[in-house]
């Protein structure tokens, strides 16, 4: 009985120990595979920051172009019907829509920049945290879990062999 009772002991530490190795391999496994997840959406994040950098050079472009188009009109308009376009009211005009123009071009691109440094800065938390899942990753030794749990359990286990040492004598 009591040469069960050790060899069971012993069974069930080299069980737990195998146990220990494994789920320490899991879990460094797991967070590296997380690290990685967490690479690509920063990637994606810097995807997204670039796309509405571009969005928003696109819509100032167009903006431009709209206002190009109605000081050319407002131009055709006054010259036909005979105002002059260098004095007065046409300057005044021209250059308040010139000034509109570049209002509303400028809000475009700071609301394209604010939104790319949303973007940005969430890339950033995700690159923090692949980074300390890998320092995490790394820190994990499944042989050390596995020695651990060996080392644990080898009190117990000397002493059932001792036990049964003593009961063979």
């Amino acid at each position: 009985m009591a040469f069960a009772s050790a060899a069971l002991q012993t069974g069930g530490m080299i069980t737990s120990a195998i146990g220990s190795y494994n789920s320490a391999q899991i879990s460094k496994i797991n967070l590296n595979t997380q690290a990685t997840i967490a690479e690509s959406n920063a990637r994606i994040a810097e995807l997204g920051a670039q796309s509405a950098l571009m969005r928003g050079q696109k819509q100032a472009s167009g903006l431009m172009f709209k206002a190009g188009q109605l000081k050319s009109r407002q131009r055709a308009s006054m010259a036909a019907n005979g105002v002059s376009l260098s004095e007065g009211n046409a300057v005044e005009l021209q250059a308040s829509t010139d000034i509109m123009a570049q209002i509303d071009k400028n809000t475009i691109e700071a609301n394209a920049v604010y939104e790319a440094f949303g973007y940005r800065s969430n890339a950033v938390n995700y690159q923090n945290d692949a980074l300390m899942r890998r320092a995490s990753a790394g820190a994990i030794s499944p042989m050390g879990a596995a020695a651990g749990t060996l080392l644990g359990s080898a009190g117990s286990v000397a002493s059932a062999w001792g036990n049964y040492a003593k009961l063979k004598e």
